[in-house]
């Protein structure tokens, strides 16, 4: 396994290189991908007046939510490690319309988090892409005011997100080479399927009244196979490569995904992706 600051470096490479499959398709993820992180908005509960930090915002349609939730006395923060997703962020909600609402390019792991203390902290499938999770969660609480809360979810393992790989496996013949995938615990979809490896995380951090809880839910998405397919090679391992690709072989990509993904396919009603969550909660002592 890779230290801390290979699997850091190799964090910073990947996300420079997905980022503009996650520009593309920032409305589609921020509307598809909606129910991973609802069961942790739901309980975060963020109210009028809060001040409230996204810990890995992506294209900022989760902090957007957050900063309507807590609306024109309060604030959100919105932070990334890639430049360019922040800076996408930040054109799709433009502060004049969105008061209240800021997003920062920073690394979680070693940057102090701007203008805390914050009320609330929420991440919808960050935590577990962390080449240091203990130190980013450590980060996060400091962030949070003492009683301050955190919300967050994080996929289980593969079993119960049977669809996630499905792109890579069907993109992967048909594309230049891939960038190394994760092993064990290094950052990944999978790296918090274990949760007692996630309440270790929260108590190393210094989080009190840390739960996690399992959580079922589905991604609906339109009966578009050639669309759904696109959107999920981009935003994975498999999307700088896929476009970098020729058309002819993205093509061949998309083709082979959509076969795979048929299993979760009712034609002429659309997709539903099964999604196996942990709901993380805990507390700022």
């Amino acid at each position: 396994m890779a230290d801390t600051a290979e699997l850091r470096a190799r964090n910073s490479a990947f996300w420079a290189q997905a980022a503009p499959g996650w520009i593309r398709h920032a409305d589609r993820q921020d509307q598809l991908g909606e129910p991973l992180g609802a069961v942790a908005m739901t309980r975060l509960n963020p109210r009028p007046g809060e001040r409230v930090l996204d810990a890995g915002c992506g294209c900022g349609g989760t902090t957007a939510a957050l900063a309507a939730a807590v609306g024109p006395t309060g604030a959100a923060l919105g932070v990334d490690l890639a430049e360019s997703m922040v800076a996408a962020a930040a054109t799709r909600f433009p502060p004049p319309r969105h008061p209240g609402l800021r997003f920062a390019a920073a690394d979680i792991e070693t940057e102090a988090l701007p203008d805390g203390p914050y009320d609330a902290a929420y991440s919808r499938m960050a935590l577990m892409l962390l080449a240091d999770p203990v130190a980013g969660c450590a980060n996060i609480r400091q962030a949070l005011r003492p009683g301050g809360r955190l919300a967050a979810t994080v996929f289980r393992d593969s079993t119960a997100n049977p669809w996630l790989p499905l792109a890579v496996l069907g993109a992967a013949p048909h594309v230049g080479a891939l960038p190394p995938l994760p092993v064990g615990d290094e950052p990944g979809p999978f790296a918090f399927a274990d949760p007692s490896r996630a309440r270790r995380i929260l108590a190393a951090a210094g989080f009190d009244t840390i739960a996690v809880e399992r959580h079922d839910t589905t991604m609906p998405a339109p009966d578009e196979p050639d669309i759904v397919s696109e959107w999920l090679i981009e935003i994975g391992p498999a999307g700088a490569a896929y476009r970098a690709a020729p058309a002819s072989q993205q093509a061949a990509a998309r083709v082979a995904t959509a076969g795979l993904l048929g299993r979760f396919r009712e034609p002429g009603v659309g997709y539903r992706l099964p999604a196996g969550l942990w709901l993380i909660t805990a507390t700022a002592p």
